[in-house]
């Protein structure tokens, strides 16, 4: 359905039973933020709170917390965007059945914006201290806005043909900045937005910004979608959205998204960078206060009827994940005429996204010779991890499709199966070092600071993987409480880190553990945790604290471990250190005061009885 505006949206999932409204009076402090998690973690519908505490503005939550929900919100266009995607992959296929793309023409036409004078966000003025000043965790710097559609151009090439609308972090209150006149911007560096503040800093020229709220749901869907480089977000946004997107002209200044609920104009301050956060994000951590760039706010504006959606980011799955999953359904063709040789590319949700990539390739150099290695993965590796947000990961298991055809991307225990059965840490292990990965993630040097490993596998099993722990397995004293989290991985819990002396390589407590520990083949991981138990306790667990809790550069290490040529490897178990570190962000936890308020909506008459 082609929706014009969120309330079209809502009205449409209230009407097929996909809503429930709360007429209660909630907090946005907290509460918001706990009752979106909890409906979400249930498969619950979207959630229309009424009354909200200190404001008058209705929030929505949980729009797109089921796939299921995103697939019948786009129910009209899906077909033809899956069709424009067969056409980019083959655009021969046009030529085979012509008539299955008679639709094609008119979604090309609504991915063209529309331009007006006039729109119904600019009905009503308003200051940034009368929105929704919704805080998901306790040790959040401020109130955030967590669904947010941020638009930009090219000072460069300014026009909506080189704009990005992009979903960023937006701090509206807290920290050191100025109550309704200014608001904080984090974006990480690789986004199209950076480009345009480096462009507009070049030139000397102001750098303008339209933060958007609501509006079509193609808006925000378009907004975190991994577009290629030069392609508009509004253009995708039109075709998804089953109309054109409505701009308002606006001389000397940015347009304005004519049909969303709210909008806050301004412009970056080239001189001014101010600490942004901290924000519970996405790898289930807070990430803490940094200088992030600051706007100035001109104007805020909002639409007859507003409603303020938003989401919760934390630990894995959260409502992002639906994202993330709608966006392969709709792309994921396309990833092999992007990168050739690459068939699959799969950034793993439990582990925080970016962490870990798990992708299939193609090895076909030297067919002829018996003893396959890899080779090609290789180049397709550094492809791979040269292309957008990929670039960000730190782990990347790449196999050959030749070696088992039938392997799914996404059923990550049989694929870790699958690499370690024939891993050699020998020669099978890349370290990238000194490298940029996410700047939520706290586990490198620094901020933005890291670095990479790349683990490549072809050719037949080695081993076979042991399911259970071995008898008679001795540790090293201070380790204890070995599990086995997947065939062939083993937890075993480390004494509390501490590195002591910072210019020692290793702990020496780690450099006993690898020195002493004998263990057979067929354990050929071993993950160094606080916590085994709990590490080994379900699949989330281990990829979330395996992945999100070392640096490879600095926490991998060996058993009979060797430096040759410059190469790192070794010739017994790989030993992941996944402990907490002194660097590290803490944890998410919730509020459990909050939590007993959110249980209390679920008693027998109240609004999320049978839902939570």
């Amino acid at each position: 359905m082609a929706y014009r505006n969120l309330q079209e949206c809502i009205a449409d999932l209230d009407r097929t039973g996909q809503l429930v409204r709360i007429a209660e009076e909630v907090d946005p402090y907290l509460e918001a933020a706990e009752i979106q998690r909890r409906v979400y973690q249930a498969g619950g519908p979207a959630i229309l709170m009424t009354r909200v505490k200190g404001c008058r503005f209705p929030m929505a939550c949980n729009l797109f917390g089921t796939l299921s929900r995103l697939r019948f919100m786009f129910r009209d266009t899906i077909d033809a965007i899956q069709k424009l995607v067969e056409l980019k992959v083959d655009a021969g296929s046009f030529f085979k059945k012509p008539w299955r793309f008679a639709d094609v023409p008119r979604v090309l036409w609504n991915m063209r914006p529309k331009w007006v004078t006039h729109g119904p966000v600019l009905a009503y003025p308003t200051t940034i201290s009368q929105l929704p000043q919704q805080v998901s965790w306790p040790d959040d710097g401020g109130a955030f806005i967590t669904l947010p559609q941020v638009y930009t151009e090219d000072a460069n090439r300014p026009g909506w043909q080189h704009s990005n609308l992009g979903m960023y972090r937006i701090q509206l209150s807290g920290g050191k900045y100025k109550p309704d006149r200014q608001v904080g911007m984090h974006y990480q560096i690789h986004r199209g937005i950076g480009v345009h503040h480096a462009a507009a800093l070049r030139r000397g020229v102001p750098f303008r910004v339209n933060i958007c709220v609501g509006g079509p749901p193609a808006l925000a869907v378009a907004a975190v979608m991994p577009l290629p480089e030069g392609m508009p977000e509004i253009t995708f946004a039109g075709a998804l959205g089953g109309q054109r997107i409505r701009l308002i002209r606006r001389k000397g200044q940015l347009p304005i998204l004519a049909d969303v609920d709210f909008s806050i104009s301004g412009t970056v301050d080239p001189e001014l960078q101010l600490p942004e956060g901290p924000f519970g994000d996405h790898l289930g951590y807070y990430s803490l206060a940094h200088p992030f760039p600051v706007l100035n706010v001109d104007k805020v504006w909002h639409r007859e009827g507003a409603i303020w959606p938003f989401t919760v980011v934390g630990r894995p799955p959260q409502e992002d994940t639906s994202f993330g999953q709608f966006i392969h359904e709709l792309t994921g063709p396309v990833i092999p005429t992007v990168v050739k040789g690459v068939h699959a590319v799969h950034a793993v949700d439990a582990a925080g996204v970016h962490p870990l990539l798990l992708a299939i390739g193609s090895e076909r150099y030297v067919p002829y010779s018996k003893e396959r290695r890899p080779q090609e993965l290789l180049t397709q590796a550094n492809a791979i991890l040269g292309q957008g947000q990929l670039s960000l990961a730190k782990y990347l298991l790449i196999v050959a499709r030749e070696d088992n055809p039938g392997l799914n991307i996404h059923k990550i225990p049989a694929f870790l199966q699958h690499v370690l059965e024939r891993v050699d840490w020998r020669t099978d292990l890349h370290l990238h070092t000194r490298t940029t990965i996410d700047t939520l993630d706290y586990s490198g040097t620094g901020l933005n600071e890291g670095s990479k490993a790349v683990i490549a596998v072809a050719g037949p099993p080695r081993r076979q993987l042991a399911t259970q722990v071995p008898p008679g397995l001795q540790l090293p004293d201070g380790f204890s409480a070995p599990h086995i989290c997947l065939p062939g991985i083993l937890a075993v819990q480390a004494p509390k880190f501490d590195r002591g002396d910072s210019s020692r390589e290793y702990e020496p407590a780690l450099l006993h553990f690898c020195q002493q520990l004998e263990v057979t083949d067929a354990l050929p991981l071993i993950v160094l945790v606080d916590d085994s138990d709990f590490t080994s306790k379900s699949l989330s667990n281990f990829l979330w604290v395996t992945f999100t809790r070392s640096n490879p550069a600095a926490d991998i290490h060996g058993l009979a471990a060797f430096t040759h040529q410059k190469h790192w490897g070794c010739a017994g178990s790989l030993v992941i250190d996944a402990r907490v570190k002194p660097q590290h962000a803490p944890p998410l936890v919730e509020d459990k005061k909050i939590t007993q308020r959110v249980d209390a909506l679920a008693a027998p008459g109240r609004p999320l009885h049978g839902i939570i």
